[in-house]
């Protein structure tokens, strides 16, 4: 496996975490550290799900597949829904309050979350025989890259919509755990 497709299976695996770290951005008053921190911690999840993916091998990969979407699915809602009710309640409130931290519980759940299906790519790179300390260490890179990119386009846009981005963050992240879920049980293709 060449570097081009290692690159183009990390950015493929980094598009709902490149997601979350624009809203994650715009919807926590991001400063450019948290992108930072918050691009290390869904780099980190991607490079070492699939090592954890390796490790398990392909034996167990009908094992994992079966209810790899459900776990997704069930952080994307419970974290999605903590932002919707906060989002929501902040509508309600007459001031503009001061914007939410992202504490680490909610960023490690949503890099967990997001980095599951990079588990069964390890699964599958036990099968092929492929390098898996150079291909995670690729795969983690894209997506750091990719999600600080993200969360710095979040960081500029919060400014403007502040007020909504913690709204907004939770509706994404519902429904990519719904699209997760729907590909999985093969309802979308």
């Amino acid at each position: 496996m060449d570097i081009y497709e290692l690159l183009l299976i990390g950015l493929s695996l980094s598009m709902d975490a490149f997601a979350i770290s624009v809203t994650n951005g715009a919807a926590y008053g991001g400063a450019k550290k948290q992108a930072f921190i918050t691009a290390l911690a869904f780099g980190l999840a991607q490079g070492l799900m699939p090592l954890i993916g390796y490790l398990l091998g392909s034996g167990f990969s009908h094992i994992i597949a079966s209810f790899d979407h459900w776990v997704a699915f069930a952080l994307l809602l419970l974290i999605g829904g903590k932002m919707l009710r906060d989002g929501l309640r902040d509508l309600r409130s007459k001031s503009c309050a001061a914007p939410h931290q992202l504490d680490l519980r909610t960023l490690l759940g949503q890099a967990v979350a997001t980095s599951i299906d990079a588990l069964a790519i390890g699964v599958s790179f036990a099968a092929l025989r492929v390098n898996i300390v150079y291909s995670a260490s690729v795969i983690a890179a894209a997506t750091f890259f990719c999600c600080l990119a993200g969360g710095l386009i979040g960081c500029r846009c919060g400014r403007w919509l502040q007020r909504y981005a913690v709204l907004a963050g939770g509706i994404v992240l519902i429904l990519i755990g719904i699209r997760i879920l729907l590909e999985h049980l093969g309802i979308l293709a």
